[in-house]
């Protein structure tokens, strides 16, 4: 029977785009700072009602045609691609518009800059990317395209030296990936009680570090509050060093699990993918195997019966990408970008958290998961996005 939990709904889900929702962060730790955009000035309207400056900005759903640049791996990664481009599929269905994504050779800057003018040459003017490796193509790409609008998600544009400059036709959003990776912990703990956990992460960059400091803060927070005793030993926490190695993801996993690991969290794009394959295989022959999936719900990636009723993904720490990219093309239609803007989505949006539907957790565990995160929201749980907090 599905279990239902936390509905994970993001600021600008509703019909009026409102930024109220969605902190805007400042200069902190490399982090870039928040540029608020010029309101456009309001002019009396003449007699014969001339079209407003503001709605004149508002594109028409069947004029926008909105392009995505895929980063590392394939548009159906089971991750961060794949969550962007499901937002910008439901809002090409939800909302009429018109929607394409190109996949780049390699994963140079050149490359990438590419794709975005090859998106601009016909006619994709709303181009969103995924991820950081981005961040100095857009910083190019929002100069020289000025009538363009750029979103780029887990970064912000700069020339190379990390001096953050968003302009007023890009929006970058970032995600509090250390809250996800907290309640995934406490979670995992809630359900398993006892024994060893661990973490495989893609290239060691602040987001993929953050899911893992916060998952170990929820497991330590449940050890210390909540009865339960897992441990994570340091030989069991890796960063493979890429996101599409999904063989090496694979035989890390199997290392782990022989180790007598119960469970794994990867963040790890397609090396993910290699360790829920060892996961399913592993549960084939009868043995425990658990993983947590991350950025999307993973569930469906770990059926491992005939009738697919059976999953090897305890649950998922997951960022509500795809609401990011089409939230923004909301905000666009809506005549309301949020250009020159860096935003996080964070818990007291919604924005991260676990899946809506999680079957593999009991309703006890669901309840405990639940207040803790209504304990975040009012503030009484903080989570550090660094290496405190981590179990010893």
């Amino acid at each position: 029977m599905k279990k239902k939990f936390l509905a994970l709904l993001l600021c600008g889900v509703m019909a009026t785009f409102s930024l109220a929702g969605c902190s805007a962060t400042p200069a902190e730790n490399g982090t870039p700072t928040t540029e608020e955009s010029n309101p456009t000035e309001e002019k009396e309207a003449p007699e014969e009602k001339e079209t407003s400056t503001e709605e004149a900005a508002k594109p028409s759903a069947s004029d926008l045609k909105v392009g995505m640049v895929t980063d590392a791996g394939t548009i159906d990664d089971k991750s961060f691609n794949q969550g962007t481009w499901e937002g910008i599929l439901r809002a090409g269905e939800e909302l009429g518009i018109q929607t394409n994504y190109l996949k780049p050779a390699g994963q140079t800057e050149a490359d990438y800059l590419k794709e975005i003018g090859n998106l601009y040459d016909t006619g994709y003017k709303f181009i969103v990317t995924p991820g950081y490796k981005f961040e100095t193509a857009i910083y190019k790409s929002q100069t020289k395209y000025e009538d363009a609008k750029f979103v780029i998600l887990d970064g912000a544009p700069h020339s190379g030296d990390n001096a953050y400059d968003v302009k007023d036709n890009t929006v970058a959003i970032y995600f509090a990936e250390h809250q996800s990776g907290f309640v995934a912990g406490v979670a995992t703990a809630l359900e398993l009680k006892e024994g060893a956990l661990g973490f495989i992460g893609g290239m060691e960059i602040p987001a993929v570090q953050k899911f893992n400091w916060g998952f170990q803060q929820g497991v330590a927070y449940a050890n210390t509050n909540l009865g339960t005793n897992m441990t994570i030993e340091e030989s069991n926490v890796v960063y493979q060093g890429s996101f599409d190695n999904v063989p090496a993801g694979q035989q890390l996993a199997a290392q782990m699990f022989d180790k007598g690991v119960k469970a794994i969290f990867c963040a790890a794009g397609g090396v993910g993918v290699g360790a829920i394959k060892e996961g399913v295989e592993r549960n084939k022959q009868g043995k425990e195997a658990w993983i947590i999936g991350v950025d999307t719900d993973q569930y469906a990636e770990g059926f491992y019966d005939a009738d697919n009723t059976k999953s090897c993904i305890l649950t998922s720490a997951v960022k509500r990408i795809d609401n990011a990219s089409y939230d923004m093309i909301q905000a666009e239609l809506n005549g309301e970008f949020p250009g020159g803007q860096t935003l996080t989505f964070d818990i007291t949006t919604d924005g991260v958290g676990i899946p809506v539907e999680n079957p593999n957790l009991s309703d006890e565990t669901i309840k405990t998961v639940a207040d803790v995160v209504q304990q975040m929201k009012d503030g009484k749980i903080t989570v550090a996005d660094n290496g405190e907090g981590l179990i010893k």
